[in-house]
């Protein structure tokens, strides 16, 4: 068999995002069309024009024992917590050689992250300037290493194959599954451990973020600050959490019975070359991606029924993502069940291709896609008012089936926060 045509599945998901430390709570609220978005309590956060952010709803240093909490950035913390969780669900009982179903030298991780150990570094830093050269961690620097979520994953499960870390910003954890799926299919690897993570919550990286004027600045509403595709929408919500999956060949996976949720049937690439943090106002760079992806598998667009969204809640960004959706789609973008998830969990960053491809994952596995939350129906609204956003019929209060049998698609492109 080429190593070309080998088929991937999903057969373990983990998750712990402002909505829940697992992936079953994370679901649970996505259906319940719960907002994860509250204030941030502290004075350091006091004077800053943006005091909202997604939490994670359980602390990882709850989970994790402290010895190890403490050599860990808490974007790593939240990684390994989703990636025990997948690992344990996609029936694994040890780390790979332990368990023999998986060798080591088979076995990959690609864990993405946008920013890395940021809060880390800043902490570490005001220990250097308040308390002195003796006093900075000898963790420092592999906890502040962006690939150091993917190589503490990489020592748990024990894999050999790869260790990776992809970095671009708002795609990253998308580009790791996409990553990670090439690896099988190239024969590199039977097993990938895949997703992305962020912690990034600190008075700085909100203050740079919100003097882009990327972020919602309603402090008095937050849960519903993070109103994708609403005419209100002012920036998106910074939130922090990791999503990860198990990827294996059909054939691995067969070999061992485990459990397949899903598919993976391919990705989409592209870059728009528009600006460093701004969308291309037309589209084109989502649009390049998701064709790709409809022409590198085979598929129609009349064959796509659900669609996780980027949608967040940017007035620039939404509109450039409906644009391309509508062109890409066309009329069948009328019969798609579109998800807009960071109306709930707030934008993870490099975390968000983790666990919003969860959520697909379990959207494909429940026959249920989640809402999109905090904006006023369509029907409330002219075409004169909102001509850009008339593709999404579904009533986005409440969830929705999604029909027919269909494999996971993953469409990805450089995006930026805005």
């Amino acid at each position: 068999m080429s190593p070309t045509n080998r088929t991937v599945v999903v057969t373990g998901i983990g998750a712990t995002t402002p909505l829940g430390g697992d992936s079953a709570s994370t679901w649970e609220g996505l259906l319940a069309g719960r907002s994860g978005v509250r204030p941030l309590e502290g004075e350091r956060f006091a004077e800053l024009p943006v005091r909202i952010a997604a939490l994670a709803a359980v602390d990882p240093g709850d989970v994790l024992p402290r010895p190890l909490a403490r050599k860990l950035d808490r974007s790593a913390q939240f990684a390994l917590i989703a990636a025990r969780e997948a690992w344990a669900d996609a029936g694994y009982k040890a780390k790979a050689g332990e368990d023999e179903s998986v060798a080591p030298e088979r076995l990959g991780t690609v864990i993405a992250s946008g920013i890395g150990g940021v809060t880390t570094l800043l902490d570490q830093y005001d220990v250097l300037k308040e308390k002195g050269v003796r006093r900075v961690s000898p963790h420092t620097v592999p906890m502040l290493m962006p690939n150091g979520p993917s190589a503490n994953v990489g020592l748990e499960v024990n894999a050999q194959a790869g260790v990776h870390t992809p970095v671009s910003a708002c795609a990253s954890g998308a580009e790791a599954i996409g990553y990670a799926v090439e690896m099988i299919r190239t024969g590199r690897a039977d097993v990938v451990v895949a997703g992305g993570t962020e912690a990034a919550i600190h008075p700085l990286p909100v203050a740079a973020f919100a003097n882009m004027m990327a972020m919602s600045k309603n402090n008095d509403e937050p849960t519903k600050a993070s109103r994708p595709y609403d005419k209100a929408r002012d920036g998106f919500v910074l939130g922090e959490g990791a999503g990860v999956v198990v990827l294996e060949s059909a054939e691995h996976a067969a070999a061992r019975g485990a459990r397949v949720y899903c598919e993976v049937l391919g990705q989409g690439l592209s870059a728009d070359s528009h600006h460093i943090a701004q969308p291309e106002p037309t589209g084109r760079g989502v649009a390049a991606a998701m064709q790709n992806l409809l022409d590198n598998t085979g598929m129609k667009p009349s064959e796509v029924v659900h669609l996780n969204a980027h949608a967040t809640s940017t007035p620039q960004g939404d509109i450039a993502e409906i644009k391309a959706l509508r062109r890409v789609l066309g009329e069948d973008l009328d019969h798609v069940a579109v998800s807009g998830t960071k109306s709930m969990t707030g934008h993870l960053l490099g975390g968000a291709g983790g666990i919003e491809t969860v959520a697909t994952v379990l959207a494909l596995h429940h026959r249920l896609a989640p809402p999109t939350i905090s904006h006023a129906p369509l029907s409330d609204r002219t075409a004169a008012e909102t001509p850009e956003l008339i593709c999404t019929s579904k009533d986005c209060g409440l969830a929705y089936p999604v029909r027919d049998d269909i494999p996971v698609l993953l469409v990805d492109e450089a995006r930026r926060p805005a």
